[in-house]
């Protein structure tokens, strides 16, 4: 017997995108809206800054309990350096880095409600020794704290490499990333069709934008990065996948993350229509705003 399909579909972030609150109210708590349509979401927020336990509790409570938190691990723990440079240093150790951060997902832990911690790391972090050690530094300090793998440079999966990176996600306790981004150079990974946990696969949809991917100093690089709309043909080719990825794992999750001229959340409920979900509110059909409405019915 096969066990029940559990593809979780959902978003990078609540707040860009309009689609989703267009009904009266909508805009006042976005990401209460939002949870009437998804049942999962991922925290871009916590990449820039640690967040206080406060407003992760609050976004515990603003949510059905069968929701769920992907949720970005702060930008000093994967090595990425902005807001200041490579000097810039909010916290005075590793450790203190580290111990902020957990504080910071307890909330969301509580109230059972962590998916996983996803570990994002930059183009230029290559499969080589000194990277491979800090990966397993960053799974001893994140303890039992569910954790995924998302790599950006292509060293880790070219040919010869692939199964021995999968093995060591696998050996490691890491959950695989499964990425769907432009295939742009060294700093851009392919599909890897994999899963490395059997309770839990993360998968996201960067888009196609291969002209937007890397930066080439333009002032708007982040804007348009992330600029592109899966087509009909692109979206069944995922349907096919997810569900062989949805035999290896208990939930796959995955995440829309081409939110640039508002297309993921378009995606996202095209996807469902194709697996046959609905959204978490039942349907598809928004209620029209209430002066919509009277407007219509000056010319009856």
């Amino acid at each position: 017997m096969n066990k029940t399909i559990m593809i979780r579909i959902g978003l990078a972030g609540w707040g860009d995108h309009p689609t989703l609150y267009k009904e009266p109210g909508a805009k006042k708590n976005k990401l209460a809206a939002y949870s009437r349509w998804f049942n999962s979401v991922e925290v871009d927020s916590t990449f820039y800054a640690v967040q206080s336990p406060e407003l992760m509790k609050r976004g515990a409570d603003d949510t059905p309990p069968e929701f769920r938190f992907v949720v970005k691990a702060y930008q000093g723990m994967t090595g990425y350096s902005r807001g200041g440079g490579s000097s810039y240093k909010p916290f005075a150790s590793e450790e203190a880095m580290y111990a902020a951060f957990h504080e910071s997902l307890a909330p969301l832990r509580e109230a059972g409600k962590l998916a996983a911690v996803l570990f994002q790391y930059p183009p230029w972090f290559d499969c080589s020794r000194p990277y491979v050690d800090q990966i397993r530094k960053a799974k001893r300090l994140m303890g039992d704290v569910p954790v995924a793998l998302e790599f950006r440079h292509q060293s880790w999966f070219e040919p010869d490499m692939r199964e021995r990176t999968l093995d060591f996600t696998r050996r490691e306790g890491w959950m695989h990333t499964v990425c769907d981004e432009p295939q742009a150079g060294e700093g851009s990974v392919p599909i890897v069709e994999a899963a490395t946990d059997e309770k839990v696969t993360i998968v996201r949809l960067h888009g196609r934008n291969k002209e937007g991917w890397v930066s080439t100093g333009q002032p708007n690089w982040r804007e348009i990065r992330y600029l592109y709309r899966y087509n009909k043909d692109e979206l069944e080719e995922w349907v096919e996948r997810l569900r062989r990825l949805d035999e290896l794992s208990q939930t796959v999750y995955i995440l829309f993350n081409n939110n640039s001229g508002g297309d993921a959340a378009d995606n996202a409920l095209q996807l469902m229509q194709m697996l046959d979900q609905l959204p978490v509110r039942g349907a598809f059909e928004q209620v029209k705003p209430v002066e919509e409405a009277e407007q219509l019915e000056l010319f009856d």
